[in-house]
């Protein structure tokens, strides 16, 4: 399926990754935001891509949506409580390779000390070889989830009908990771 010299162990880039996500305001518009990396790990399987997995940890703290009274508010105990949960993790639990470049990643997906499953669809962007000479790769993908599955249910109702801030969050995923053994 892919050449063998891709199977082998990656560390995901922080400075070339992005871990979004996007959360309609006020029914009107929709506020972006990124979450940093703290580490992240794969194992990549190019001849089996069920053996490959991933660990991703996220730094709650350094939330950023570009306004940093929102990022302020998002670190309490309204929204990702960052003093009690200060990561957010997903550990895979399975990998399949579903056609073409397309591969879905089920694991655990932990907000605020809540774990629940969830299946990510990622798209396999490319190789290539950095002018460090380091093997990279890349995937993209996104879903959905229900933000009060994991306990963030702050909200204020609108006078014009409707909340403030909806229950469904957009994850974004645009992930570079380089080969280290």
């Amino acid at each position: 399926m892919y050449p063998s010299e891709l199977t082998g162990t990656y560390t995901i880039d922080p400075a070339h990754s992005r871990f979004g996500f996007v959360a309609r305001h006020a029914m009107v518009t929709k506020v972006r935001g990124s979450i940093p990396l703290m580490e992240a790990t794969a194992f990549l399987d190019a001849s089996d891509p069920s053996a490959s997995h991933v660990r991703v940890v996220l730094d709650v703290a350094g939330i950023d949506t570009g306004n940093p009274q929102r990022d302020g508010h998002l670190r309490t105990g309204d929204f990702l409580d960052a003093t009690n949960h200060p990561h957010i993790t997903f550990t895979s639990t399975a990998v399949k390779h579903t056609g073409d470049d397309a591969f879905e990643v089920t694991g655990c997906l932990t907000i605020r000390g809540v774990t629940r499953e969830i299946t990510i669809p990622l798209d396999h962007t490319g190789v290539a070889i950095d002018a460090q000479g380091i093997r990279r790769v890349g995937f993209e993908g996104g879903m959905t989830i229900n933000r009060k599955d994991y306990g963030v249910s702050f909200n204020a109702a609108l006078e014009t009908g409707g909340v403030m801030i909806s229950d469904k969050v957009t994850l974004e995923f645009d992930l570079s990771a380089f080969k280290t053994a």
